[in-house]
């Protein structure tokens, strides 16, 4: 099956010069479903054979090149010879159903590598491509409805074990590498004319956790980079720099452009990164709708509902954590506020992305819209209300500090220091403030 669609990929995106090559390079390095687990084949070997059979379909090993059924055929033969053919037809139907649930029983630790996970499939695919066989080379040992009861309760018990064991599951990318072990096993069990449908509606439901597990990991990514910015506007000294930082982030400013260098982007280190993650996310969960036989508006409302998920929960907790932190001055303050305005400006960007990726217009009806500029909105007006609340302590400090001689015969000549100092902390104070949008 794996071949088969690297092949089919190959013609679809490219002239067909030297093409098989690579294609057979992909195959022996990652194939799936290697038949022959006794002699897997050499990633050399298979590359010179496919340069010479590049254009004769090459022949994959079937059921009877790798199993000797003569034992079945000889027992069929006798039983029949004496009259006992209905025997030996419900004996080996009843132990082909033991050895059905023996197949269907996953090994505990299944989650844990994806050999496991392999090694799973292979048994029920050979099973059932063994049943095949014998259903289409005997007349009636097996017949359809026999087998069809039988791919019924695979179904049901494959099902409810991948369930079990992919909720273990906490890291992405092996949850990703298991839908496509899952695509292939459900690709070729279709082949042999075996109805898959449930599986694909089963991936559906693990690509939710795909998505938890996706955001838990950005949670990770998201915490790095606000804690490790400095708050303060990024410099910049040449034209090179400045253009790298113009095409990680879409920031349009003339006054800026005319400006000598070196000069000063508005906002800081974390919003070229934070947005550079975000897009890094919808390319992850793009990743997981591949193969999956949805349509664009499907693939689109799903990674839009998934970022909606990552910018309203992970990213919004994020930054009220670090607005909320105790040692977080009024700079920071305000260098956030600042950074969640540019932030918010950006988000017609990424729904752009998303368009460009998917092919679906955002007027579709159902398309979902980004809700991430709620999500800088919210982070700005905790932002601001920190500020408010620190300056109301400041003040208070100063205040409660002094010790003013309140029976003074005279008026001083000057105000009190702590006055002094007040009002040349505001000063500062509302000097770092004109930088507010």
């Amino acid at each position: 099956a794996q071949q088969q669609r690297n092949l089919d990929n190959i013609v679809s995106q490219q002239p067909r010069i030297g093409g098989g090559k690579k294609s057979k390079k992909e195959f022996s390095a990652s194939s799936e479903l290697e038949v022959k687990n006794t002699s897997p084949m050499s990633e050399q070997d298979s590359g010179i054979l496919d340069v010479e059979d590049e254009d004769e379909e090459e022949e994959v090993p079937g059921a009877q090149d790798l199993v000797d059924f003569s034992p079945v055929y000889r027992c069929l033969h006798i039983y029949s010879v004496l009259g006992a053919r209905e025997t030996f037809e419900s004996y080996y139907r009843k132990q082909r159903r033991k050895q059905a649930r023996l197949v269907l029983q996953p090994p505990s630790n299944m989650h844990e590598t994806l050999d496991g996970y392999r090694k799973y499939f292979n048994q029920i695919v050979g099973f059932f491509v063994v049943e095949d066989h014998i259903l289409h080379t005997t007349q009636g040992l097996v017949n359809r409805a026999y087998i069809d009861e039988l791919w019924e309760m695979a179904l049901s018990k494959t099902i409810a074990a991948l369930r079990t064991h992919s909720s273990y599951c906490s890291d992405p990318s092996l949850v990703l590498d298991l839908k496509n072990l899952i695509v292939l096993f459900a690709d070729t069990l279709q082949g042999y004319g075996f109805p898959v449908n449930q599986l694909f509606d089963m991936l559906l439901e693990i690509q939710d956790q795909y998505s938890e597990t996706l955001l838990k990991k950005w949670a990770g990514v998201f915490r790095n980079i606000l804690d490790s910015d400095n708050y303060s506007p990024i410099p910049v000294s040449n034209e090179e720099v400045y253009r790298k930082i113009v095409g990680q982030f879409p920031f349009q400013d003339a006054e800026l452009e005319k400006q000598p260098f070196p000069k000063k982007f508005p906002f800081s280190e974390f919003v070229p990164k934070v947005y550079s993650q975000i897009k890094e996310f919808i390319y992850a969960c793009l990743k997981f709708s591949e193969d999956l036989h949805l349509s664009s508006t499907e693939v689109d409302d799903m990674i839009r509902k998934s970022t909606n998920l990552l910018l309203t929960r992970t990213l919004s907790n994020c930054l009220q954590n670090v607005i909320k932190r105790k040692n977080v001055g009024l700079t920071e303050l305000v260098q956030i506020i600042i950074n969640t305005t540019h932030l918010e400006k950006s988000c017609k960007f990424l729904e752009e992305f998303i368009t460009n990726i998917t092919n679906v217009l955002p007027e579709t009806v159902h398309t979902t819209k980004l809700y991430g500029t709620t999500t800088f909105k919210d982070a700005r007006h905790t932002a601001e209300e920190e500020i408010y609340t620190n300056l109301n302590q400041k003040i208070d400090q100063f205040l409660q500090l002094a010790d003013y001689d309140w029976m003074a015969p005279e008026p001083g000549s000057r105000a009190s220091e702590y006055l002094v100092d007040l009002i040349g902390f505001l000063r500062s104070t509302f000097a770092v403030f004109t930088h507010l949008p």
